[in-house]
């Protein structure tokens, strides 16, 4: 039953379709507030989005869930996923709830789920919820005065622009950078601006007008060709790009080259082992992170454990084994000692750190590795298990014996859209490509 609705990051699809309808929502309210109802107290859960037309919707329908399962909701407005995770810890929240669907168009949106310790919740525990949507609830409800109530706290943003703004040492500021940000038109559109030009930085800001429509669309971290030229434009020391939700980003120097995920790992793994900071002796990144990752590391004695992708997985081995730093390839970067999930701007703060402390100009500071060459291609398929079919496992097996041990090869679903990725690095970029060909070829027959 969980499998229906929860997928890699929460119930993610396209709105007023199953699972993301306003009826789905209200029952998703309704069950986690009967599975995190405990005890005596009045229970309470936050409730952020981000800035899609049908955030108001879902938000609506999960409070009208919520209030009817005895939950006080506390409303916080458009806010990145982070400071969600944060506000639940730090409003004694039963419950926090992200409504946003990240990186995906804005006619997408979905349901992020946070525990009162501001961590995603475990696949226990969304089982415990999926398996209640489908029931009738009614006669457990409360009613009379146990029925909750809801109230907008939109004054709690400033919590989170403080605790972002203490992220950033001391001694540091910011004076004398020209920054150029772009928020996707998202949810990260009015916080991270202002902590930046509160820290002292010159702001030049883009995806900054969010109308409902336009989150992602030719922004953002999944689109950075619209901060590559304004960086250029207005000749800017950095760019910063994060994604609909803010949790993920991504680097843009004063070039106009990209600097991603992988790159910014390095550079904070180097700079935390350099000050004793850094836990467990490595760090923690997804099977889709670069092989050049995994040797920088290994020539500074420092070991990369790699994980499923998806920051939960990253964040549970995290949790397992001591470390404080992980993330994925795409920017979503969790650095423990101040999060619970992937904070986008408090990432930037962390290498804007660096960048001022070394003094040099961010093509320098944030290429740490020469990455080995690698492809990633998407093949959407409508319906069925093309991965399953003869002709596609062939051609997996035939490629990983091309690549042998000078490469890697991963093939994956999409834990949120129905695509197949494809991935495969080494040495040799002819090969790579030509493997990566092969297979997407056999994928597209198999799923025509």
């Amino acid at each position: 039953m969980a499998k229906s609705y929860f997928g890699t990051d929460g119930i993610r699809g396209t709105a007023n379709r199953h699972p993301m309808t306003a009826e789905v929502a209200m029952k998703v309210g309704m069950a986690a507030g009967i599975v995190f109802r405990r005890g005596k107290h009045r229970h309470r859960v936050v409730i952020g989005k981000d800035t899609r037309r049908s955030s108001y919707m879902i938000e609506n329908a999960m409070v009208a869930g919520f209030t009817a399962a005895g939950v006080d909701v506390f409303l916080l407005g458009p806010m990145p996923t982070p400071a969600v995770a944060m506000l639940t810890r730090s409003l004694r929240a039963d419950i926090g709830v992200m409504i946003s669907a990240s990186h995906n168009p804005f006619q997408d949106n979905g349901i992020k789920l946070f525990g009162p310790d501001g961590y995603k919740l475990s696949d226990d525990i969304e089982a415990a919820i999926a398996a209640l949507i489908d029931e009738d609830l009614s006669g457990r409800m409360p009613t009379g005065a146990e029925i909750g109530r809801a109230k907008r706290v939109d004054g709690d943003i400033y919590r989170y622009i403080e605790f972002a703004k203490r992220t950033l040492p001391r001694e540091l500021s910011l004076e004398g950078m020209r920054i150029a940000i772009d928020c996707a038109n998202g949810a990260g559109y009015r916080v991270a601006p202002e902590v930046l030009w509160e820290l002292g930085a010159e702001i030049v800001k883009i995806g900054v007008e969010p109308d409902g429509l336009n989150i992602n669309s030719d922004c953002g971290s999944t689109a950075p060709d619209a901060l590559i030229a304004k960086v250029r434009e207005v000749r800017a020391d950095i760019g910063i790009a994060l994604d609909g939700d803010a949790d993920r980003v991504l680097i843009v120097d004063e070039k106009g080259d990209i600097v991603d995920g992988d790159q910014l790992m390095a550079v904070i793994a180097e700079s935390w082992a350099d000050d004793g900071r850094l836990a467990a002796g490595g760090i923690v990144a997804t099977i889709m992170s670069n092989l050049g990752l995994e040797r920088f590391l290994e020539a500074k004695k420092l070991q990369l454990a790699r994980t499923k992708v998806g920051d939960r997985y990253v964040v549970e081995h995290m949790r397992q084994h001591g470390y404080n730093v992980g993330g994925e390839q795409s920017g979503h970067i969790i650095l423990s000692d101040f999060a619970t999930t992937g904070d986008g701007l408090v990432s930037a703060l962390q290498i804007l750190a660096v960048v001022r402390r070394r003094g040099g100009p961010v093509s320098e500071v944030c290429r740490r590795f020469e990455p080995v060459p690698q492809v990633l291609k998407n093949v959407r398929f409508r319906s069925g298990e093309p991965l399953q079919k003869n002709l596609v496992q062939d051609a997996i097996a035939t490629g990983r014996d091309r690549l042998g041990n000078a490469g890697r090869l991963v093939i994956r679903p999409s834990g949120t859209e129905p695509l197949i990725r494809v991935m495969a690095e080494g040495d040799d970029a002819t090969l790579v490509n030509a493997v990566v060909d092969d297979i997407v070829g056999a994928l597209t027959e198999a799923a025509a």
